[in-house]
């Protein structure tokens, strides 16, 4: 019964590239983000304004929020599972689709895509706004298509990859309870001054999570830009010289490899709530960040995916065999 979780993994990485993230339905993603804003708030009443004071409400925060996510949805699954064998199946393949953002992910950068394409660059600043923290209104066209390609490189590990092999082990209620940590990273995990100290727990729970998967995605995505024809030694090449050319031991990683295989550069200062950050950059840069880079940034993406589904089915049945020697 425990490596029932696969068939749900398998049908709900399917269902996301084929429909996605529908707006209108409603999504356990937001209501983590409500949960989170409410828990802030909580916890900033019940601790003092100081540094250890914001440190320790980030901290009950920080496990807080995951704990209740996982225990919520693994709650459900086991009633499920015991009332009906099918019924269980269905809830649990619902929710592998969920924690999923393959085709949301390549939409949305694509929607930046389509108004460079047309030229229209505020209308790709405001596409380009609703995927990265950092500030847009200045952006040029290149630093737009930049910020684009940087998100699908990121987000390949965080979106995808990681949290599929969370949930090969796990099922959906580890998965749950990875996207819980990595949506509280997206909230609170910055380094301004409302956030410095009680994102801080966030922020390394996030590092700690994301440190074996994003070293697997890179992998992977090397191995996929071979198979898909780009520079896949340009692409272990920087992702050997520049995985760690981010504040993040995890971001660089793919970024590295996606930088090498098309080769150009990403990276470097940007602006976040109005103050300007100073960063290294990634890859050689031997020509302009383009449009079209968007759309090969998604084929890397998407050829990753496929690998590590491929990875998540080998670790399964090497579970089958490992229990059946027990057996």
């Amino acid at each position: 019964m425990i490596l029932l979780h696969f068939i749900p993994l398998t049908v709900g990485f399917f269902l996301d590239l084929l429909i996605g993230d529908p707006h209108f339905l409603p999504h356990p993603v937001r209501l983590m983000g409500k949960a989170i804003e409410l828990g802030e708030e909580l916890m900033r009443k019940l601790f003092p304004d100081t540094e250890r004071g914001l440190l320790a409400a980030g901290a009950v925060l920080g496990i807080l929020i995951p704990l209740l996510t996982g225990a919520v949805s693994g709650g459900i699954l086991l009633a499920a599972y015991r009332l009906n064998l099918w019924l269980g199946l269905f809830l649990e393949t619902i929710m592998c689709y969920q924690i999923l953002a393959v085709k949301s992910l390549k939409k949305e950068s694509m929607k930046v895509f389509d108004e460079l394409k047309r030229g229209d660059l505020a209308g790709a600043r405001e596409k380009v706004s609703m995927i990265v923290g950092r500030d847009t209104e200045h952006l040029n066209e290149e630093q737009v298509a930049k910020a684009a390609v940087e998100t699908v490189a990121e987000n390949t590990s965080d979106g995808t990859v990681a949290p599929m092999l969370f949930m090969a082990v796990g099922g959906a209620p580890l998965g749950f309870f990875y996207k819980a940590v990595n949506t509280l990273d997206s909230m609170v995990g910055y380094k301004n001054d409302r956030y410095l100290f009680f994102g801080r727990f966030s922020a390394k729970l996030d590092d700690v999570l994301n440190f074996i998967p994003a070293r697997i995605s890179a992998l992977l995505m090397v191995i996929a830009s071979m198979l898909l024809g780009m520079d896949w030694r340009g692409a272990y090449r920087i992702f050997r010289r520049d995985r760690f050319n981010h504040a993040s031991p995890n971001s660089a990683q793919t970024e590295a490899v996606c930088a090498g295989a098309l080769g150009i550069r990403l990276a470097g200062d940007a602006w976040y709530f109005g103050k300007l950050y100073p960063k290294k950059t990634i890859g050689d840069g031997t020509r302009p960040v383009s449009w079209e880079d968007i759309r090969s940034a998604n084929r890397l993406l998407y050829g990753t995916a496929f690998l590590c589904l491929g990875v998540c089915l080998v670790i399964g049945a090497i579970m089958i065999l490992i229990m059946m020697g027990v057996g």
